[in-house]
């Protein structure tokens, strides 16, 4: 599967770098407009119970039709910087230590001070289900080495790469909160540093996502973590292809009666990413 993705998601960069000359200004619109999916998806995976609308008034600074608490407030509104940051200054440095302690201080702050922008000292230990995270002692080294591992593999494919790299950085769990949300960004950090579009691991996938995890943990397998950042990236290019190329573009749905096909099927082909359909707001969409 990992080989034919690759293939895949090549020829789409393709594609899309081809596609994309002269078009900035509609990038620009493509990527203002996912902002909040991305802060709505990773918040949610973390278990916030704002809504994908909830998420957009938030960040729009539109009141909402029920109370929230502080916290959830500040953590859409500080994923969103987070999520900006990373696009605005991703191809301008190397990613490194001092770089993932300062989006933690920006994802953090006004929620837990005490904890943001460190790493976790002596006595602070994390579990995640039944794995024990890195001793607190060994975080600093064990990131170096993440990091060494990363550049080294050059010569692997992207998404074999990635899926390295985030479930070291979430094995590890360097933080004593917002790991998770972290590790999502540092994704995108890496793919657009790489030529790459940004991807949205979505909060739908979450159990497949976990189940990553545990599979990396009980033996080092990284397979299902390549399977979803494959298809999110398939799906990412499917959609600006879709807006690049001016197509016409519907739900799924819509676009299964217009060509009186199999709704069903169809959701199957998008899922396993064999037709041009991406994920958007809720749906399934396909550039007709």
């Amino acid at each position: 599967m990992t080989v034919q993705i690759t293939k895949r998601v090549q020829a789409l960069q393709e594609r899309y770098h081809k596609a994309a000359i002269d078009k900035a200004a509609l990038l620009k619109l493509i990527y203002e407009s996912e902002v909040a999916e991305q802060v709505y998806n990773s918040n949610a995976i973390e278990n916030s119970t704002l809504s994908l609308e909830e998420t957009d008034k938030i960040l729009q600074q539109i009141d909402l039709d029920r109370f929230i608490n502080e916290r959830e407030l500040f953590e859409a509104k500080n994923l969103a910087r987070v999520v900006e940051y990373i696009h605005q200054n991703a191809t301008k440095a190397e990613p490194s230590l001092d770089m993932m302690r300062l989006l933690h201080k920006m994802l953090i702050s006004n929620i837990r001070d005490d904890i943001a922008g460190r790493f976790r000292k002596a006595d602070e230990w994390v579990r995640i289900g039944s794995h024990v995270a890195a001793a607190p002692d060994n975080i600093v080294a064990f990131l170096h080495d993440m990091f060494a591992a990363y550049k080294a593999s050059t010569h692997k494919p992207m998404i074999k790469r990635l899926s390295q790299f985030h479930l070291t950085f979430e094995n590890i769990h360097p933080f004593v909160d917002g790991n998770g949300r972290i590790g999502r960004v540092l994704n995108n950090y890496l793919l657009i540093r790489e030529g790459y579009v940004p991807i949205n691991i979505q909060f739908i996938d979450r159990a497949r996502y976990y189940d990553a995890f545990e599979a990396f943990d009980k033996n080092g397998d990284t397979r299902i973590m390549e399977d979803i950042i494959g298809m999110a990236l398939s799906s990412s290019y499917h959609k600006r292809l879709a807006y690049l190329e001016g197509k016409n573009i519907m739900s799924l749905a819509d676009y299964a009666q217009r060509e009186k096909i199999s709704h069903s099927n169809l959701l199957n082909k998008a899922k396993r990413q064999t037709i041009e359909a991406f994920w958007e707001r809720g749906q399934w969409k396909i550039g007709a």
